[in-house]
Parts: structure tokens; sequence; C-alpha cells
């Protein structure tokens, strides 16, 4: 896809500050304004000079000082009332941005987080969009009124002298021309420094994540190595910018003083022949005086406006990201939900495998009947874990369909199917919040004895003991509790939503021998009204189920009970001793 222009990038902006536009207009406005009495104030210079030249007197001069004072007075109000105006407004947009960012992470598919790091969507979501509001509420504002103040400034010099302002305005134009090679250049650098700044991120946030990990293995000081790696090309790159608007500033600085001292020749020149007056060569350098500021700021405005382009195109690459896994547009419900769930030839490939791969799952079938388990077995690799994902949607099929109680759950809306099911994953994912808002994620509106119930079930009764109890708050992703202890609570969450069909894939293996039967146990209460889909990585975790179904080669070649299974087929036996291999090696 070609590259946006930057006017074109910019605008995409504005729908998501429809509110915030007639505060920053006002405020442009405002700036405009303060910019219009700086240039009235040599109007008054020159007719105060000519006047004292011409035998005034001092008197003269108090109203004319009063005059200039009123005007300043002017300016430095209009200053303060478009920092009022801007200043609120663009925090409601930042606000609103990053909201609508979240908002649109969420509706994402998991596969766009697989190939997404972590650090890029944060830095995206908050130095990102932290540029935007400061482009909006300051850049854009003083882009604008500046913009018009050299042009009205460089109509007013004009009207002094032809000749001088035509040195002026001509001496000017190195300043545009390098201003477009300005952009040319700068556009990439500013987008490799804000692509480095989330790899940052990502090596910052993977070294907290897995600090454990690198303490253990001591391997502390290779992260420490990665990191100053990654910032030392962040700072090359941030160097190279800073050259760029350093040479910019050359010209911003430079031209104009050498237009200055270009019409100051002249201008002498033509008041020693009466072809023009003190007072308006005064007035003249006054003003060029005012236009100072406007044409220094042009540098550090692009800039920023460059750097906001960039934010912009970065917010929206994940803003125009396709959601690959969305509702219908008529969505059925389940009325009377019963918890069968059938596979349909199911056949399965990542997006980004390789084209001349072969399917993951090919060809799955498989009929759990309400208020049955099955565990699914298979060798490693084997696609258990994807098969599960695909049933929740986390993943979309490729091919085949998957029924719940005889409706496609393509057909369902996500609320809707994922209210009828529930999932626990191995990997037990916790949030910063209380024990009681973690077990209940799935049901908030769950009663007391409900959540007791559920964490009973889990073996989770270690809760109680916690410091507040059911209202301890877990710190980050649940580290400051054991790995056994996180799966208890991911399973107590998955039955306190009390769902019609619960996934659980493999949430056992992080318990000791004696808990995984308590917990075993109590799960056949649940599992007795409820239809379960076990993936099974021990075989007594087989034990729980009704029906056994083996994956191998992408498709179920065998269903039906573990002592059958175990008696008729050898492959089933293959995995089963497999498991057995493994748990005696965690043991």
């Amino acid at each position: 896809m070609k590259p946006m222009g930057t006017v074109a990038t910019l605008l995409r902006i504005f729908p998501y500050a429809k509110k915030a536009l007639p505060r920053v207009i006002l405020g442009t406005i405002a700036a405009l304004g303060a910019h219009l009495f700086a240039l009235t104030i040599p109007q008054f210079l020159r007719n105060l000079v000519n006047g004292l030249q011409d035998h005034g007197t001092v008197e003269k001069l108090v109203p004319a000082v009063l005059a200039v004072l009123a005007l300043g007075i002017c300016e430095a109000g209009f200053v303060l009332l478009r920092r009022w105006l801007v200043l609120t407004p663009g925090t409601h947009v930042e606000a609103g941005l990053r909201r609508t960012l979240y908002a649109k992470l969420q509706e994402l598919p998991v596969s766009f987080h697989d190939k997404w790091p972590s650090g890029q969507l944060l830095s995206r979501a908050t130095g990102d969009l932290s540029l935007i509001r400061r482009w909006l509420s300051f850049g854009l504002v003083l882009f604008v009124a500046n913009a018009i103040t050299i042009a009205v400034g460089l109509a007013i010099l004009f009207t002094y002298n032809w000749l001088l302002g035509l040195i002026f305005f001509v001496s000017s134009i190195p300043i545009w021309v390098r201003g477009f090679k300005f952009e040319k250049n700068y556009h990439s650098i500013a987008r490799l420094s804000q692509d480095q700044a989330g790899d940052l991120a990502t090596s910052v946030e993977e070294s907290v994540h897995g600090i454990r990990v690198l303490k253990a293995l001591g391997r502390g000081d290779f992260a420490s190595a990665k990191f100053a790696r990654d910032a030392a090309e962040l700072r090359g790159t941030e160097v190279k910018k800073a050259n760029l608007i350093a040479d910019i500033w050359i010209y911003l600085i430079l031209v104009p003083e050498f237009a200055v001292g270009a019409s100051m020749l002249v201008g002498v020149w033509l008041v020693s022949q009466g072809q023009m007056t003190v007072g308006a060569l005064v007035a003249f350098f006054a003003t060029t005086t005012v236009l100072r500021w406007p044409t220094e700021s042009v540098g550090f405005l692009l800039s920023m406006t460059l750097d906001a382009k960039t934010a912009i195109t970065r917010f929206f690459e994940v803003l125009d990201a396709p959601i690959e896994i969305d509702d219908p547009e008529n969505p059925k419900t389940i009325s009377e939900p019963k918890g069968r769930l059938e596979f349909k030839n199911v056949s399965f490939k990542y997006p980004d495998a390789p084209a001349e791969a072969a399917p993951l799952l090919d060809g799955v079938n498989l009929t759990l009947e309400p208020g049955e388990s099955v565990a699914l077995i298979g060798i490693t690799g084997s696609g258990k874990t994807t098969l599960t994902a695909l049933s929740t949607r986390l993943y979309e099929v490729t091919g085949g369909a998957i029924e719940l109680d005889g409706i496609d759950i393509r057909d369902l809306s996500r609320e809707e199917l994922r209210r009828h099911m529930a999932m626990a994953f191995e990997d037990a994912t916790l949030f910063s919040a209380s024990v009681r808002d973690n077990v209940l994620l799935g049901r908030p509106e769950a009663t007391e004895a409900e959540l007791a119930q559920a964490l009973e079930i889990a073996q989770a009764q270690f809760v109680y003991d916690l410091p507040e109890g059911l209202d301890t708050k877990i710190g980050e992703e649940g580290l400051s509790l054991s790995g056994g202890q996180r799966q208890r609570l991911a399973l107590a969450r998955a039955v306190a939503a009390k769902p019609s069909v619960l996934i659980l894939d493999d949430p056992l293996s992080a318990l000791d021998v004696d808990t995984e039967a308590m917990v075993e146990d109590a799960l056949r209460t649940v599992l007795t009204a409820t239809t379960a889909l076990i993936v099974a990585h021990r075989p007594s975790t087989v034990q729980l189920a009704d029906r056994v179904a083996l994956l191998e080669n992408g498709r179920i070649t065998a269903v039906g009970k573990h002592s059958d299974l175990l008696a008729t087929n050898a492959h089933y036996r293959h995995v089963i001793a497999s498991l057995d291999e493994e748990k005696e090696a965690i043991r």
C-alpha cells in the first residue's frame, strides 16, 4: 500500500477529535490574535518616532507608551486564553484514543497478538497517543497561527517599503526549500525511532516478566547487554534526529539574521536618500523582531508535526488491522443450553504457516453429548490445545464447522458463545485484582455460595489464609502465588462461570499428586452436569473422562473407553506410555 501524505495522515485523527475541534479552533484564533496584537505595536512605534522627529514633545510619548502597554497586555491575555482553550480538550482526545485503541485490542483475534510484541502495543498506547495530544493542543495550533502570522507580517513589511520587503522575502526562500527536504528525511528517522522505542519497551517487559528465569540461569548480564544494544540503537537514531533538527535550525537562525542585516544596510541608505522615514525603518525592524519567534518555531513545529504523523500512522496500523473473528450480522441465541458440542470435519492451519505446510488439523470429527466428558490425548504438537482454542473461537476454523447445541458457533455472537463455554488453560493467567474479582471474572453476578463452591472444587481454600482473604490483591500475573495456586484459581474461575461446556487444557499440571486427586474427585461432581473436553497430559486426567479421543496426524483416529483403547490401539498405548513417563519425570 502506498504511504499516505502528511496532510492526509494528519486528517485521519480529526474524526476522533470532533468534540475538541471547536476549542482547538478558538485556541488557534486566540494564538493568531496574540500575534496580530504584537504586529500592531510597530505601527504605533512608526507614528511615535515620526512624531518625535517632527518636533514632538515628551507629553506625546505617554499616550503612545500606554497604547503599546495595552497591546502587550492584550497579547498576553490572548496567550493565556489560548492555553486555557486547548489544554483540557487535548487530554480528553488522548483518553478517547486510548479507550478506542484498548477496545480494538480486545476485539482483535489471538493471531494478531501472537505476532505483535506487547512493547510495540504499549508504546502506541502511551508514547504515541501522548505525542498526538501534544501536537493537537500545541503543535497544530501554533503551526497554523504562526504560518498565518508570517504571511501577514511579510505583507506588512511590503507596506513599509517594497524593496526591504522583497529582500526579506527572498532571503526566507532557503528556509522553505530546506524545510521541504527536512520533511522527506525526518519522517523515516522518526518512524524508526518510535519503532525502536517499542522494541526497547518489549525488552524491558520480557526481562521483568522473565526475571526469575534470568536470575536462576545467571543470565542477567546477557539481558543487560541486549538492552544496552537496543538502547544504543535508539540513541543513535535519536542523535540522527537531533542532527536533522540542528541542521534546519542553522537555516532558521542564520537566514533571518542575514535578511535583517541586508535590510538594515539598504534601509539606512533609503533613509539617507529620503525614500523612507526613520519611523518606518524602526517599525520594519520591530516587525521582523515579532516575526522572529514564528519563523524560528517552524523547525520544532515541523518536527513535532512529522512525529505526530508517524504516531498517527502507528495508531492506525492497529485500528486498521482486520477483525478476522467477528460477530455475525444476525446472531442466533441458545435459549435452553444443553451442552452438545460437535466438531464436523474441522480443519485448521495457522495464518503464518508456510503455504506448502499441511494443516495442523485436517478433518476432525468428534461429538460430545450433553453432560459427557471426553479426554483428548495425543503426542506433543498434535494440535490438542489448538482444537480447544477453536471451540471458543480464539482462532477460526479454516474448514468444517463446530456446533454448539446444533448451531454453528460462527452464527453466535462471541459474548453468547463464551457465556455457554468456559476454558481453563495450562498456563494460568491472573490479573492485578482481588482473588474475588479474578475468580468471578467470567460471571461477576455469582453468589458468595457459588464462589465458595468453585474454590472448594478447585481445592483453592488457601485464599482464605491470605492477608485479606478473598479481597487480597494478587500481584501482576499472579506471580506472588505458586504455579499450583495460580492453576487452582484459574480452574475455580472456569467452574464459577457455570458454563454448559467446560474446556480444560491440562489445568492440573502444576499440582502435586495428592492435590490433583482431590481436585479430580471434586471435578467429578461438576462434570456430571457439564459437558467437558479435557486435554490430558497425565494418565490420571484420562480417568476423569467418560470417553477418550485420540488425536493423530490431524484427525481423531479413535474414540472409546480408556480400557478398550488400551487393549485395541497401539498408538494409544504409545501415547499413554509417554504420559506415564512424563508423570514419573515430574515426580
